[in-house]
C-alpha cells in the first residue's frame, strides 16, 4: 500500500525498577529484578511507552501506559506485590486518554487497542480506553491470563469484553506465527515468547520501509545489541531467540526504526511512513 501511515511514540509515564528486571544479571540474588535485599544505588527509570498508529484503514493504539489512579493510591491500582517491585510515575496530561484528548481523540474513535501482552504498564490505562470499538491481545497471551498468574492483574479489565487474535503460519518472526491485522501486511503481530508467552511485537509496513515496536522482547536498544534478555522470562530459551530476530530486524535496508517500550534513549515523535 502507498498511504501514508503515522506512528505517534507516547510516552505515557515512567516506571522506577531494579536495573536488573529490564537487564537480567548474573547474580546470587535469584530476585534481583524485583529489588528486594538490593541497594537503591541499581534503581532505574524508564519510560512506559504506548504507539498511536494513524492508518487509513483505522485508528489502532497499542498498550495503554499508567491509569491515572497510579498518581493517589499505587498500592490499590498495582497490588501490594507490584508496588513493591516498582513505582509508576505519571505526570499531569502524560495518560493515555489526557495524550488522546490533546490531539482531538475520542476513546470511541479508536477502531482497535491491542495488548502486547498483558503485564500491568501495558494494560494499566486499560479502563481509560474501554470504549474503544475492539480491545485485543494474542490467543496464547490471554491463555497464560486465564491460568491465573500473579503477574496479571484482572481487575485491570474488569467489565471489559478483551478479544483475541489467532497468529497462524507466515514468514514473520522467530517463531514463524503472526496476524496481519487488515489482511494486507500493513500492520502485523508477530509472536515474539520469552518475556510472556504471547507477546506481540508490532510489525508496520509501507512499500518498502518498515517500523518494529519491540514491545517488551527487549526493554531497550542495548538489548538486543548486546543480547540482553529481560529479568523477567517464562523461557530463556524463547526469549533469547526473539531478541535474534529482532536484532537481525534492525539490521534489514527497509528498516525505519526498531523501539523497545522501555528506551530511555527513545523519545516522543511520529514516525511518517
Amino acid at each position: 500500500m502507498s498511504d501514508l501511515i503515522k506512528i505517534h511514540v507516547l510516552h505515557c509515564g515512567e516506571v522506577q525498577m531494579d536495573n536488573a528486571m529490564p537487564f537480567k544479571q548474573k547474580t546470587l540474588n535469584p530476585i534481583a529484578y524485583s529489588g528486594l535485599f538490593r541497594s537503591r544505588k541499581n534503581q532505574i527509570t524508564m519510560p512506559v511507552s504506548a504507539y498511536l498508529i494513524e492508518h487509513p484503514k483505522g485508528l489502532v493504539l497499542i498498550d495503554t501506559g499508567w491509569h491515572a489512579d497510579v498518581r493517589r493510591d499505587q498500592k490499590q491500582h498495582m497490588g501490594r506485590l507490584n508496588s513493591l517491585v516498582s513505582k509508576a510515575i505519571l505526570p499531569e496530561g502524560h495518560a493515555i486518554h489526557e495524550q488522546l484528548a490533546a490531539k482531538g481523540i475520542r476513546p470511541k474513535d479508536l477502531d482497535y487497542v491491542v495488548l502486547s501482552h498483558m503485564d500491568i504498564d501495558h494494560t494499566s490505562g486499560l479502563q481509560h480506553v474501554r470504549e474503544a470499538k475492539r480491545i485485543l491481545t494474542s490467543e496464547p497471551e490471554w491463555e497464560a491470563v486465564t491460568k491465573g498468574n500473579i503477574r496479571y492483574l484482572r481487575h485491570l479489565w474488569g467489565g471489559m469484553s478483551i478479544g483475541t487474535f489467532k497468529m497462524t503460519r507466515s514468514d514473520y518472526g522467530p517463531e514463524c506465527q503472526s496476524a496481519d491485522l487488515f489482511g494486507d501486511g500493513s500492520i502485523v503481530f508477530v509472536h515474539t515468547p520469552g518475556h510472556s508467552s504471547g507477546l506481540t511485537s508490532t510489525l508496520i509496513q509501507n512499500q518498502d520501509a518498515f517500523v518494529l515496536l519491540a514491545a517488551d522482547t527487549g526493554y531497550a536498544k542495548r538489548s538486543w545489541e548486546e543480547m540482553i534478555l529481560p529479568g523477567i522470562t517464562v523461557s530463556k530459551e524463547h526469549a533469547r531467540k526473539s531478541l535474534q530476530w529482532v536484532r537481525d530486524m534492525s539490521k534489514l535496508p527497509g528498516c525505519v526504526e526498531v523501539i523497545a517500550n522501555h528506551d530511555p534513549e527513545c523519545k516522543p515523535h511520529v514516525i511518517k511512513l
